[in-house]
């Protein structure tokens, strides 16, 4: 490397390193200001934290141990900061403290060519100090049990999946353990998200959200939930018909995301079916929404964890049967064998069957069976959320979402015929 180039990389690292001080010094004086607060540090004092990690850096080529040194006396420096501030009995958060050495160390990534992580941390670094009120907000939501369950699945997904063998473990050669908790941690993190949404937005903000995120979690529980509600509420039956038919809407898209993870060949042949069917389903919702007032929801609790354990080993369990099962009658009654298994399955759930035949559709099964079968599955079950409708909720509720039923399913099979 010339020499220009050489100070071209410098004034440009130097550069990215006062620019990125700058932003994180000008959040933390913002968010202090806001509070009335004194700031530890500021937006000129954040630039000059970055630049001097960059050059001492630089002076270690001369100096030798500069950089140990210069690190230990900021350190130093942050750290009696801290034990003043806390010894007048201000508030005793860290983060300003910590950022400025997490500033510090950018300083130093810097100067050894890492720009392009540094950019995407400090990214990441702003976002944290931005999120401060929501993450408290999301800690008064979620209970010690929820925290208990995540941390157990987590443990279980990254430490023990590992573990796991790969292959066929039993005689028959249907059970794979590693591939079914896999489908597991797949299902339950869909799940999760929408169970945490419902629980910080889905009890205040009405019928609509509720559908919404509630069909992350499982739109068959948004039918029962919804239509029992709706005995109570009957004066907004377009209301409730259209937060169960948003949750089923979901359901299509939540089938289209689960193919992609392991056959994007299967979600491309069903991508006319289901995102036609989406499509036919928002605007099933769309119209009434703007026929009827908003309702708002007071009395749904959630009480599931969808990550507690014993809710994974029955997704576990539950697709491990249907994988086997698939294997089993397709072998005796070919593709009308895994078209049984996927009308059964669509009595209780979509997720499982549509993972199973999207790994089987890789190397053992046609693509077209595969299609068929999530189809058929993805049918029963909208099925069985218009009987519990018709049964809970009563005729006027159950009639509306006939209409969405006969709408959605039509374009499903339009789709498939084209």
């Amino acid at each position: 490397m010339d020499t220009i180039q050489m100070e071209f990389l410098i004034i440009k690292q130097i550069g990215i390193a006062l620019l990125i001080g700058m932003m994180i010094g000008l959040q933390r004086e913002m968010h202090n200001q806001k509070k009335g607060e004194a700031s530890f540090a500021g937006t000129r004092t954040f630039a000059l934290i970055a630049l001097l990690g960059y050059l001492s850096s630089w002076m270690q080529s001369f100096v030798p141990h500069f950089l140990f040194v210069s690190f230990g006396v900021f350190g130093f420096l942050v750290i009696s900061s801290y034990v003043i501030k806390t010894g007048k009995g201000k508030h005793q958060g860290a983060t300003t403290e910590i950022t400025s050495l997490i500033t510090y160390i950018f300083g130093i990534m810097l100067y050894f060519s890492l720009d392009t992580y540094v950019i995407s941390l400090a990214i990441v670094t702003l976002f944290l100090l931005e999120i401060k009120s929501d993450i408290a907000k999301f800690e008064t939501f979620i209970t010690t049990k929820d925290l208990s369950t995540a941390t157990l699945f987590l443990m279980m997904t990254f430490v023990v999946l590992p573990l796991l063998p790969d292959k066929m473990v039993d005689p028959f050669e249907v059970f794979n353990p590693y591939k079914t908790w896999l489908m597991v941690v797949l299902i339950a993190g869909i799940a999760f998200l929408g169970y945490v949404a419902i629980k910080i937005l889905g009890n205040k903000r009405g019928v609509y959200l509720t559908g919404i995120f509630g069909g992350l979690v499982s739109s068959t529980a948004v039918s029962i939930t919804l239509s029992k509600l709706y005995t109570i509420e009957k004066m907004f039956s377009k209301n409730f018909a259209g937060g169960i038919a948003i949750a089923s809407t979901i359901m299509y898209l939540r089938v289209l995301l689960e193919t992609s993870f392991f056959n994007l060949a299967l979600t491309k042949a069903l991508a006319i079916s289901y995102l036609g069917a989406s499509m036919v389903g928002f605007a099933f919702v769309f119209y009434l929404y703007r026929n009827e007032k908003a309702h708002k929801i007071e009395q749904i609790e959630v009480n599931k964890n969808p990550l507690a354990l014993a809710e994974a080993l029955k997704l576990g369990l539950l697709f491990g049967l249907i994988f086997g099962s698939i294997g089993i009658f397709q072998s005796r009654f070919g593709d009308s064998g895994i078209y049984i298994i996927s009308f059964l399955s669509g009595f209780t759930d979509v997720d499982a069957i549509t993972l199973s035949l999207s790994q089987l559709a890789i190397n053992k099964i046609s693509q077209e069976a595969a299609m068929n079968g999530i189809i058929i599955a993805s049918t029963i079950n909208s099925l069985v959320k218009l009987g519990i409708v018709f049964v809970l909720g009563g005729k006027k509720l159950g009639w509306l979402m006939a209409l969405f039923y006969l709408l959605t399913i039509g374009a499903l099979l339009v789709g498939l015929v084209g």
